[in-house]
């Protein structure tokens, strides 16, 4: 999953790395005959409690028809200013929510919402809800970034309100003891030769890691707990309804509302959302082959500007040119101008190139100016930064909530015969990245979460526009296509284009105009639009 925002291009690049960072493969994957029949403690981390799945507390009666989620009343929002953001006329407040909605009276934490009020308050109509991506992605400030992006019939009509979800930043943070960020705020391990045994020992030790600092909060980092901190942010502000506008994780947030909340749902777009139903393992193993495709695809745009980057001929020659250079940096950092590039920072970096067609230029430089032994130019972190002006943040925010969600929304085998296996076939099929979307993570060793996944199929919502670009490598158009169908009266809006989560800084006048119409007058296109 990936962060959607970003004022520019190049904010959107930093976006999508920032969350989706995939390593390339520097040698093959263990093979299947390894002498790896299990890994201790692979059921559970040592001194983790024994977290009992508890059903869903939803409004929707076809999700659970006992109860309803508590909600705090009469919060009195202290607006104020935004910490970590320039625009004084964003103003910020904390809303209260249970940390355990089936206990609302419990423990408490705070989510930190933002607003940015409509242009024209006799056309208001509401709120227009948003939030960051990846999971893990801040959406304090995205109102300041996307209000410039909307149009202005859409800006006049809404409050646009961004939100942290839990334990991102401003809301409650949690970190898991580490000293820095993982390479895109994503961890991810490359399987070797030999490499199974290590994996699942750091794979453990980060999961171990994880309980120790932040274990209070792990059983409550889920989806369905984000779409219920959402509904006590619509009571807190006063609406009965929302409107939402949410790109890839926070699309498939928005349709996990949809089902909680059905009535509640006013004009929703999710743009490139992933499918909650196949959400952790199936989701990671699903969109490996749309991440060689899009490696193919950057690579033969490469090879035929050969004049310009000097890394190949042939897609096969550029392939093999980068996959070099990610190869030389497992085996020791490439220092350039005082920086040393680790094999993790140039997957990033290469994932970032993959996931958008209008950066195959500034990526496939880069990596010549390395290969050149050139300080390379790279406009956005590889690994996130700690939001400034924001204190109180620990150092490994980003990666920290981003496992704490990957993990507690989806099922992950407990077995190391499952990974053995899905590495031998992933592996042999997708030899870039199979060694690494199919190799094992903390998720093996995690604790059992407080909660179950919503699914899609009970959705009551009504109609929504699903927007998506044909050829994304980040969020394979099949999972928008899934959601759109799930909820029904639904629509959808494509773009024939090699990018992700398209509306709307992607620049595509008809998908603009569709989603604008749709947030403007409330009337879903009469049938799918192909842009």
């Amino acid at each position: 999953m990936a962060y959607w925002a970003g004022a520019s291009r190049l904010a959107a690049i930093a976006a999508t790395t920032v969350a989706s960072a995939v390593l390339l493969s520097p040698v093959a994957a263990a093979p299947a005959t390894a002498r790896v029949q299990s890994v201790e403690g692979v059921e559970g981390v040592e001194g983790a409690a024994d977290f009992a799945p508890q059903p869903n507390p939803g409004e929707n009666p076809r999700q659970d028809p006992r109860r309803r989620p508590g909600r705090p009343r009469g919060q009195d929002l202290r607006w104020g200013d935004c910490a970590g953001v320039d625009d004084p006329a964003l103003r910020c407040a904390e809303v209260t929510v249970p940390l355990d909605h089936r206990r609302p009276h419990g423990r408490t934490i705070t989510i930190a919402i933002s607003r940015l009020p409509a242009t024209d308050p006799a056309r208001r109509r509401g709120v227009l809800l948003t939030t960051g991506g990846g999971p893990g992605g801040p959406g304090v400030p995205l109102p300041s970034t996307l209000a410039p992006q909307l149009s202005p019939e859409v800006r006049a009509r809404y409050d646009l309100i961004g939100f942290d979800i839990r334990f991102v930043e401003r809301s409650t943070p949690i970190g898991c003891g580490q000293s820095v960020e993982e390479p895109g705020g994503y961890w991810v391990r490359t399987a070797a030769p030999g490499s199974f045994l290590g994996d699942a020992a750091e794979a453990r030790a980060y999961a171990r890691d994880c309980v120790r600092v932040a274990g209070w909060a792990l059983p409550y980092a889920t989806t369905a707990n984000a779409a219920r901190d959402m509904d006590v942010i619509r009571a807190a502000l006063g609406e009965e309804k929302i409107s939402y506008l949410g790109g890839s994780y926070a699309g498939m947030l928005g349709a996990v509302y949809a089902a909680l909340f059905p009535g509640r749902v006013d004009r929703f777009v999710l743009d490139s959302p992933p499918n909650p139903d196949t959400a952790g393992r199936p989701y990671e193993l699903a969109r490996t082959p749309a991440f060689e495709a899009g490696t193919a695809a950057f690579a033969a745009w490469t090879a035929e500007r050969n004049a310009d980057y000097g890394l190949g001929a042939t897609a096969r020659e550029v392939t093999d040119a980068v996959t070099g250079l990610i190869r030389r940096a497992a085996t020791a950092p490439i220092v350039v101008a005082g920086h040393a590039w680790t094999s993790g920072e140039l997957g990033t970096l290469l994932v970032a190139g993959i996931y958008d067609e209008r950066s195959f230029g500034l990526v496939a430089a880069a990596f010549a100016d390395l290969a050149a032994g050139r300080e390379p130019f790279v406009p956005f972190p590889l690994r996130p930064l700690p939001p400034a002006g924001v204190p109180g943040v620990p150092a490994d925010n980003h990666t920290a909530t981003n496992m704490a969600y990957r993990c507690g929304d989806g099922p992950w085998p407990h077995e190391a015969r499952d990974y053995l296996r899905d590495l031998a076939s992933y592996s042999a099929r997708y030899p870039l990245f199979g060694p690494a979307n199919a190799n094992i993570t903390p998720c093996a060793f995690w604790p059992r979460i407080k909660d179950e996944p919503v699914r899609l199929s009970a959705n009551r919502a009504p109609g929504v526009l699903v927007t998506a670009a044909l050829r994304d490598v980040a969020v394979p158009i099949a999972n928008s296509r899934a959601v759109a169908a799930r909820i029904p009266g639904s629509r959808m809006v494509t773009v024939d284009a090699h990018t992700h989560a398209p509306y709307p800084s992607f620049g595509d006048a008809c998908l603009n105009r569709a989603v604008d119409a749709f947030l403007t007058t409330g009337t879903l296109p009469p049938a799918d639009v192909a842009c």
